[in-house]
């Protein structure tokens, strides 16, 4: 090469370097091998807020239990930076977040990426035209940051990642709902604040090999307002993820194996609930999409994965934002007018719809062998050779247990716990300001069974019977009334109806109603109980049958004597498994609150 044109080349390389360098992300200058830490992903974020002020805002909307700032990322046209804003520009909010588990940290990447191509170097111009985009690089800082190598063993790469739980040893990812966290509860206020129109949640999954580098979860239509359902089933499988595979990608529905060791079995709902990030979303009348990267791709393969799949449902919240919001405006209407129905109720468990449908996965040779370590079956695949299987798919579910959706609920104002979670939910209520005397409607709950052992820092009821009846109760003064005709009903439900599996109840906040303070000497109970079988000849012959059909009955005393004394008033009296949360309907709740 001539002297001149080589000195003419390292005059421009320099530059040329520095031009390409300016906004490669951390990931990407280490060809994926690592990912940033929190200081290093905010600094690149401000850097890009600073060259795209009008697109990109940064801002602080929680504190970690470990003193970190949670940070949130506001992407928009046209400084539509404000909830305000974006909803008098008619622009749909999606909220993505990336590390609600901190070692599936693709979204953080793939998040820098996007950023950076929609406010500076312009490659997707036009992405957020119509829509808003509020994005959580980090959820779960403080576990983001306890990092290193050997925390997920199923996973490849990067080389060292984030803890599951946060500094508390809570999964936020099921903590939608009882909200302990006060990243959750931050959360909710940020939830709260934008009144997002979809949540997209990314995470990385475990489990089989197979070729797909993403598959991906919605919540089934029966969980869901109509308006949501319909919008989901035409944007995610009907267009996102066509768009998605149109990219160089393969893509499925979330695989939840029948039998881990034979995914010739099938596969079948994971059965998420409101603990859950989809769940939650549904319970607040909003579409929500679940991403999970397959844990053996490289992590060039899923933070590319993700890049694309935001980019695609960006762009198809962009194409037709009218649509989104239309949908998220019906599903709030929907919601606030359930109460109004005859008998109303709502499902609050799904079951497995026992007809299946087929289901071609596409995946890889694999072969069982019995193993002499484990005594279980040893499964291995060969990604060499690809293998379709004709399957069958259980994922469909159907209605199963209905909770009664009343006119309002009532809380005794001494159940503080429950109230503070109405205040982290957002959820809007009155009190009364006097005593007040009314008919309503209360659940008992007996035979209580709670898990075998703790579950997220909570002892959680498993079951109970529950029995309703009418009673008249007075209701002092300072009472919480949630009323049901508004769009926050079927949250409410979830949170304060007994049947209600992530009810407060069902995590363990009222076990206190279940025990007994007041006791009777064996002595006493010995005289009670004969006088109460010479008063009442069919206690007589039911406790008589109840010796003869129960043999560990009959073996206890204390469950022999106990038989007489919880059919006695001086039991009955102290309303052990007598839920607080009361049921009124519209003539009581006129009575406490006219309009």
């Amino acid at each position: 090469m001539p002297a001149r044109s080589l000195l003419a080349l390292i005059a421009v390389l320099p530059t040329t370097i520095h031009a390409r360098d300016t906004w490669t992300t951390p990931a990407e200058a280490s060809a994926f091998r690592t990912t940033p830490s929190y200081a290093e992903t905010l600094a690149f974020l401000r850097r890009l807020a600073q060259a795209a002020p009008e697109t990109i805002r940064l801002e602080t909307f929680g504190t970690t239990p470990e003193g970190r700032p949670m940070t949130v990322v506001i992407a928009a046209t046209d400084g539509d930076l404000t909830p305000e804003r974006a909803r008098a520009a008619g622009k749909p909010i999606v909220l993505v977040q990336a590390g609600i588990h901190p070692g599936e940290i693709e979204g953080k990447d793939a998040g820098l990426m996007l950023l950076r191509d929609v406010a500076t170097s312009h490659r997707l111009p036009h992405l957020l035209d119509h829509a808003v985009l509020v994005y959580i690089p980090v959820y779960s800082v403080d576990g983001h940051e306890n990092s290193g190598p050997y925390f997920r063993i199923n996973q490849n790469g990067p080389a060292e990642m984030g803890f599951r739980g946060q500094s508390q040893y809570l999964n936020l990812n099921r903590d939608y709902v009882k909200a302990d966290a006060p990243e959750t509860r931050a959360w909710l206020g940020l939830w709260n604040t934008w009144k997002p129109d979809l949540l997209v949640d990314i995470h990385t999954t475990d489990g089989a090999d197979y070729q797909y580098d993403l598959t991906w979860y919605a919540e089934d239509a029966h969980k869901l307002p109509p308006s949501i359902a319909a919008w989901q089933a035409r944007a995610f499988a009907g267009q996102t993820m066509p768009r998605y595979e149109a990219l160089g990608h393969l893509a499925s529905p979330y695989l939840e194996f029948r039998d881990g060791r034979d995914i010739t079995k099938g596969i079948e709902n994971f059965g998420s609930g409101p603990r859950f990030s989809t769940g939650y979303a549904a319970i607040r009348n909003r579409a929500g999409l679940l991403i999970e990267t397959h844990m053996l791709k490289s992590y060039e393969v899923r933070v590319r994965a993700t890049y694309d799949v935001v980019r695609s449902v960006l762009a198809v919240v962009n194409d037709d934002p009218a649509a989104l919001l239309a949908a998220s405006r019906a599903a709030d209407a929907w919601a606030a007018s359930r109460a109004a129905q005859p008998d109303a109720s709502l499902p609050v468990t799904f079951r497995q719809d026992p007809t299946p449908k087929p289901f071609q996965l596409k995946g890889f040779a694999f072969m069982q062998t019995k193993s002499e370590i484990s005594g279980d079956t040893w499964v291995r695949y060969d990604p060499s050779v690809r293998k379709t299987y004709a399957i069958q798919s259980w994922n469909d579910l159907l209605p199963d247990v209905a909770a009664p959706l009343p006119a309002a609920w009532a809380i005794p104002p001494q159940w503080t716990e429950i109230v503070a979670r109405l205040d982290a939910h957002g959820i809007p209520y009155t009190r009364t300001t006097a005593p007040m005397k009314v008919e309503a409607t209360r659940d008992t709950l007996t035979r209580p069974v709670w898990a075998d052992k703790p579950f997220e820092g909570h002892h959680m009821l498993k079951d109970a019977t529950i029995a309703s009846n009418r009673e008249n109760v007075m209701l002092p003064a300072g009472t919480v009334i949630v009323r049901a005709d508004n769009a926050d009903a079927v949250l409410a439900l979830n949170l304060l109806d007994a049947r209600a599996p992530d009810s407060l109840l069902r995590w363990g906040y009222l076990n206190g109603i279940f025990e007994q303070k007041e006791y009777g000497e064996p002595r006493v109970l010995e005289a009670l109980a004969r006088k109460m079988l010479t008063d009442d000849p069919a206690l007589k012959t039911e406790f008589d049958q109840k010796l003869r059909d129960d043999a560990t009955f009959a073996a206890s005393p204390r469950a022999r004597l106990a038989f007489f004394y919880e059919r006695s008033p001086w039991y009955t009296v102290q309303k052990v498994g007598a839920y607080p949360v009361l049921r009124l309907d519209n003539t009581a709740l006129q009575t406490l609150a006219p309009r």
